[in-house]
This record gives structure tokens, C-alpha cells and sequence, in this order.
């Protein structure tokens, strides 16, 4: 089976639906901070799509993490990622949680393809952020765990690309993977191309 690739229109950045006041005072808060740091917001959120994996790249900071969240809440979109168990734990744990942390017991192994899959099928709407890169520091190739949650979840793959170079956080199209690995990858990496982190040395397509 052939992927089904599609490139957003980027001339606009419309949010997903009105979820009410609360979620509204939170995309105004995001949209705030995102106008005063300097970032501006492209692509419309795809209302068509419930859920999906949001592939989350360059990420080179920690700095990648507060500005994706301040863009969820601009699209007014609960996201969720994978974080350690730890971070869950203790008088912040709670906070991380809201946030949208789904805790990862690393140590106990497992398969986590399927952990996330069935979390997918449980799900009405699931937005799940990852970072194929895996780590902040420079790696010679992404991770492929992403990739293989969203063709066992059957949840297509959508681009978000946090480009410092521009200052821009883009929703730059969507993939429906065919299970060609390799194929779709490089499907997938061309909306990443000329995009750099903020340690800008430490991205990389790994091609």
C-alpha cells in the first residue's frame, strides 16, 4: 500500500474547535507568549484527522518543549508526549501530568509499540507528540519508534516543524504510513529540510 501524502497550506493557522472558557483562557495565555517571544504559527490544525502522531522536530532544547505546548494551546489541542515516570512523581507530578505527560517506566522494558496502540484505540481524540530525534544532544539519525506506534495505532503521521531559523512553528502536512519504512521517511523528513534547532549544530535527517 502506497502512503497518502499531503502538504498543508501554511498561508493560514486556524485552531481546532472551541473547547470552552477554560481552554480559552489557555490559548490566550499561549498566544501571548508565543507573540511575545517572537514566534509566529502556520498551518491550519486538521479537524479532519482525530488522532494522530505529531511528530515534533528539531529538538535540540528544552526550550522545544514549552514553545509545542504553548502551540497546542494555541490550537487549543490537549497534547500528550512520553516522558519518564519520574517526572510524574513528587509535588510536580500532577502539573506534568495535566500537561499532558503519559508516563514510560523505562526500566521495565515492554513493548511500548503496543503500549501506545492500545492507548490509541482507547481514545476518542489523541494527539501524541514525539520527538524522533529521542534526545537534545546531536544523534546521527532519528529514532523509528514514532513511526511504528502511528502505523500500529493506524493514526497518521502529521509534521510539526519548530524552526528557530525563522522563528516559526509550522503544521507542514500529514502522512498516512504504508509500512515502507525507509520510503515514508523520506517523505516525512522533506518538510524538515533547512529547519534548524536552537542548538542548531545538534539537528540533524541523519540521511
Amino acid at each position: 500500500m502506497a502512503a497518502r501524502h499531503r502538504v498543508f497550506d501554511r498561508t493560514s493557522a486556524k485552531p481546532a474547535a472551541y473547547r470552552g472558557p477554560v481552554s480559552e483562557a489557555w490559548r490566550l495565555l499561549c498566544l501571548a507568549y508565543l507573540k511575545l517571544s517572537g514566534w509566529r504559527i502556520e498551518g491550519d490544525w486538521p479537524r479532519d484527522i482525530a488522532k494522530m502522531t505529531l511528530v515534533a522536530a528539531p529538538h535540540t532544547s528544552n526550550w522545544d518543549g514549552v514553545n509545542m505546548l504553548a502551540a497546542a494551546g494555541y490550537y487549543r489541542v490537549p497534547l500528550k508526549w512520553m516522558g519518564k515516570k519520574e517526572l510524574t512523581t513528587g509535588p510536580l507530578g500532577g502539573l506534568v501530568k495535566w500537561l499532558g505527560c503519559i508516563p514510560v517506566d523505562r526500566d521495565k522494558g515492554g513493548d511500548l509499540v503496543k503500549t501506545m496502540a492500545e492507548a490509541f484505540a482507547a481514545a476518542k481524540t489523541l494527539t501524541l507528540a514525539v520527538a524522533p530525534e529521542g534526545t537534545r544532544a546531536a544523534t546521527p539519525g532519528w529514532r523509528s519508534g514514532f513511526y511504528y506506534i502511528a502505523l500500529a495505532a493506524g493514526a497518521p503521521i502529521v509534521m510539526s516543524v519548530l524552526d528557530y531559523g525563522t522563528k516559526t512553528i509550522a503544521l507542514s502536512g500529514a502522512l498516512e504510513p504504508s509500512g515502507d519504512y525507509e520510503a515514508d521517511l523520506k517523505l516525512i523528513q522533506s518538510h524538515y529540510a533547512g529547519a534548524r534547532g536552537l542548538s542548531a549544530g545538534n539537528f540533524s535527517l541523519g540521511r
